[in-house]
C-alpha cells in the first residue's frame, strides 16, 4: 500500500509542483495537491494544505527525490542537460568605455538567438586570455528590457578592472528570441546564462579557466543554480539575491498583507530538496560573497542570511557584507560594494 501511495504521489509532484516567484507578485505557493486560489467570487474556496496527517505523511524520501529531479528547474534535470553555447557574433558595436570595448552580440542557447552585451579591455591580454565574468540581472519586465539601459555602472566597473563581461538579456528580452517564462519555475533563463557562460569559454580572447558569476536579485538565484550545476565556474557576487531556500520564498516573499503562509511537512521537504540551497556542498569551496541591504524593499535582508546560514551548514565558506538602511540596489555604497566585488574576482579568478 505504502509503495501505491508513494508511485501516486510521485506522478503528481513531477507534473505540477513548483513555487511560482517570477516576481513577488506571482505567489502563492502552487502544489500538486492543493488547488490554485479562486479567483471567481462565486467559487467555493480551495481545501487547505495537507495538514501533516494522512497519505501524504507516508511519502518516501526517495520517491520524493525521484518527483524533484523530474521537476525541469531542478538541479538534476539541469545537469542532464548540454550547454554547448556558441560564437558571439557582432550585432551592434557601441561607443567604447574608457579601457575597453562594448558590443552587442549575441549566442545560441536551445536554438534560440540570445542578445547579450559584451565588454572586452582593450591591450594585451594576459596569459592564456582574459578573465570573464557573466553578468546576470534582476527581474525587469521583459516588455521594457533594453541591452543598454541599466545595470551601466556595474559591468562597467568590471570591465574597467580588465574583465570581459557578458550580460545575458535572457529570452524574451529585447530582442532576444523566445518567450520570457520567468527565472524560478522555469529553467530557460538558467539555460541562457549556462551557455552564455559556454559561449565565454569558447571565445578565444577568454581564459576559460577563469570564469566567474555575478548576479543580481533573479541573477543571483540564477548565479547559484549555474554554480551548482557547472563545475568550472570558479566564483560568484550575488547582491540582494532571491536567494533563500525555496520553502522559505514560499512562505516569506511578500505575504499577501495580514495573511500568513503556511506549509505542511510534504510540502516543505518538497520544495527545500527543488532548491539549490539543498546542494550547496557541490560547491566544494568554490568562493561565494553576498551583498544585502537591510533596507532592500524588494528582496528581504534575511535571504541573505538564509542562504549564509545554508553554506556554513553545508561546510563552504562565505563573505557575507551587510550595508545598514540601504536599499536593493545598494544605491548608497554602491562604490564600496562594487570595489568588494571587484577584489573578490581579481583574487578568485
Amino acid at each position: 500500500m505504502r509503495a501505491l501511495i508513494n508511485l501516486t504521489l510521485l506522478a503528481l509532484l513531477a507534473g505540477a509542483g513548483y513555487v511560482a516567484l517570477t516576481q513577488p507578485d506571482a505567489l502563492p505557493l502552487r502544489l500538486p495537491w492543493t488547488q490554485p486560489e479562486a479567483t471567481d467570487p462565486a467559487r467555493p474556496d480551495p481545501p487547505s494544505p495537507a495538514t501533516g496527517s494522512g497519505p501524504l505523511q507516508n511519502l518516501g524520501d526517495t520517491a520524493l527525490k525521484a518527483a524533484v529531479a523530474r521537476n525541469p528547474v531542478s538541479i538534476q534535470a539541469l545537469k542532464a542537460r548540454e550547454y554547448p553555447g556558441s560564437a558571439l557574433p557582432v550585432r551592434q558595436t557601441l561607443a567604447p568605455g574608457g579601457n575597453y570595448t562594448r558590443q552587442v552580440v549575441s549566442y545560441q542557447s536551445e536554438g534560440l538567438r540570445i542578445n547579450a552585451l559584451l565588454t572586452v579591455p582593450r591591450g594585451t591580454p594576459p596569459q592564456g586570455g582574459w578573465p570573464a565574468i557573466v553578468f546576470n540581472h534582476g527581474y525587469i519586465p521583459p516588455a521594457e528590457y533594453r541591452t543598454t539601459e541599466r545595470y551601466v555602472a556595474y559591468q562597467d566597473a568590471f570591465a574597467r578592472a580588465g574583465f570581459v563581461t557578458l550580460k545575458s538579456d535572457y529570452r524574451g528580452h529585447g530582442s532576444s528570441e523566445g518567450q520570457a517564462l520567468g527565472g524560478y519555475d522555469d529553467p530557460g533563463y538558467t539555460v541562457d546564462v549556462l551557455n552564455a557562460a559556454a559561449s565565454l569559454r569558447r571565445d578565444p580572447r577568454v581564459n576559460p579557466a577563469r570564469l566567474g558569476l555575478w548576479g543580481h536579485s533573479m541573477g543571483g538565484q540564477l548565479s547559484l543554480k549555474a554554480m551548482i550545476v557547472d563545475p568550472s565556474l570558479k566564483a560568484a557576487s550575488l547582491w540582494a539575491g532571491v536567494i533563500a531556500s525555496y520553502d522559505v520564498l514560499a512562505t516569506d516573499w511578500n505575504p499577501p498583507p495580514g495573511k500568513k503562509r503556511t506549509l505542511d511537512a510534504v510540502n516543505r521537504r518538497y520544495l527545500r530538496l527543488l532548491s539549490p540551497n539543498a546542494y550547496l556542498r557541490e560547491l566544494n569551496g568554490r568562493p561565494i560573497q553576498l551583498h544585502h541591504g537591510t533596507n532592500d524593499k524588494d528582496v528581504p535582508y534575511s535571504f541573505q542570511k538564509n542562504l549564509a546560514d545554508d553554506l556554513r551548514n553545508a561546510g563552504q565558506g562565505v563573505d557575507a557584507y551587510r550595508y545598514d538602511g540601504d536599499n536593493h540596489n545598494l544605491s548608497g555604497n554602491l562604490r564600496t560594494a562594487l570595489n568588494r566585488s571587484v577584489q573578490f574576482f581579481k583574487e578568485n579568478l
